[in-house]
């Protein structure tokens, strides 16, 4: 969750929605979003919404944490009162680290959105963890809870990459955990990476695509590494201690982790994911790239619900004191246009391997992707088909063909 939020109008006190927005809650799937904010240390690269104990100082912190998200989760509740959704179809717990809280408390937040609104009876309920923020113990005992995926921060299997991301897990405990997390019977359990840190040899990545494999996961996610500003890694390349990310050797290990993860068995779903089974696709972030309706909990998080975004005080502080006075802790919210909505499907869509149906492009749209379709960027029997499908090489390229299609 970026720590930068844009511009909106207010959101109510009470957090009421349209009516507008009210007639649809859940036709494209309802998810449940909980943002932890908690972290032990700052990575140098992050630029999300999260709080160390010594930069909170002696304001808002873990305890007491799960009792402000249920007692949002109250509010959400009484906002949706007159269309719950039919059921909860995902929940994914992100951060920060969310597995600095108990087991105890996450099992908490979990049966509140059960007892709120309804678990499917097959719902996909994740969390992310940091790997040396778990055990096999606290492992088992959120698995009883009723989580079903995990998804680990590994980066990088080379300890100087590691030391520069400022990491603080050891380079062989993001595959042990993963290994754990499979024997005590987790669903799906994901390891992230990230490409193109300043000082990675090609060699350094292919020995992390090989641990990854090597531990049995059955997602993996590879992401470019971007310098946000205000983070000490930004700082550190302004000082010239050092280099910028360079977009060829990102490309060149993009071109790596497809290759060997495609040799293995996985399938590319969206630009940077890949998934051994179409069962192990993330379907939380699924419901995000193709419109569905959420409800994020917690400083930060961002939710939808039929076309109306908002997105909540960011200071862990500022929204324990919102929800005292029994007030909504949004800060402001978006009502997007039928425009906006048509440009995000686009975006978000084309991002997919199952890509987007070219209805959805005006005629200035088709007809740069049928150019997109010339130059190998899309692929053409799927434009013949009637859909917009990036190429390997329009993967590489996805922000341009993007652009190329929308007004």
């Amino acid at each position: 969750m970026p720590g930068v939020l844009p511009a909106g109008e207010p959101v109510p006190v009470d957090g009421a929605l349209p009516a507008a927005a009210l007639a649809t809650v859940g036709d494209r799937g309802f998810g449940v979003y909980v943002h932890v904010p908690f972290c032990a240390s700052r990575c140098g690269y992050c630029d999300f919404n999260t709080y160390t104990a010594t930069e909170l100082g002696g304001s808002a912190g873990r305890d007491g944490y799960a009792d402000q998200v249920l007692a949002e989760l109250r509010l959400a509740d009484r906002v949706l009162a007159d269309r719950p959704p039919a059921r909860v179809d995902t929940v994914f717990v992100g951060g920060g680290t969310p597995t600095l809280l108990p087991p105890d408390d996450l099992a908490r937040i979990l049966d509140g959105i059960d007892r709120t609104w309804g678990l499917a009876a097959d719902a996909e309920v994740s969390t992310e963890a940091n790997p040396e923020s778990v055990t096999r113990e606290s492992l088992k005992a959120l698995r009883a809870a009723g989580y079903t995926r995990i998804s680990l921060g590994m980066q990088s299997a080379a300890p100087p990459v590691l030391a520069i991301l400022d990491r603080r897990h050891t380079a062989g405990r993001a595959t042990e955990a993963a290994q754990e997390a499979r024997e005590v019977g987790f669903d799906h359990v994901n390891l992230d990476l990230i490409y193109g840190t300043p000082g990675e040899r090609a060699e350094d990545f292919a020995a992390s695509l090989r641990a990854v494999l090597a531990a049995g996961v059955d997602h993996v996610s590879a992401y470019a590494l971007i310098v946000e500003d205000g983070t000490r890694l930004a700082a550190r390349m302004r000082r010239g201690e050092l280099a910028y990310p360079d977009d060829d050797v990102a490309a060149d290990r993009y071109l790596a982790a497809e290759a060997a993860l495609s040799a293995a068995g996985f399938s590319w779903y969206e630009v940077s994911n890949w998934a051994r089974t179409p069962a192990a696709a993330c379907r939380h972030n699924l419901l995000y790239w193709t419109g569905g309706d959420w409800w994020g909990l917690g400083p930060g998080a961002h939710s939808h619900v039929g076309g109306v975004r908002w997105w909540n005080v960011k200071h862990p502080s500022s929204y324990a004191a919102r929800l005292a006075a029994g007030h909504s802790p949004g800060q402001a919210r978006e009502v997007l246009s039928a425009e906006e909505r048509r440009t995000e499907e686009v975006l978000l869509g084309l991002r997919l391997a199952a890509g987007l149906p070219l209805s959805v492009l005006d005629d200035a749209g088709r007809a740069a992707a049928a150019g997109a379709c010339r130059t190998g960027l899309l692929d053409g029997a799927a434009y013949d088909a009637g859909r917009a499908v990036l190429t390997l090489r329009g993967r590489l390229l996805a922000d341009a063909v993007v652009r190329d299609l929308l007004p």
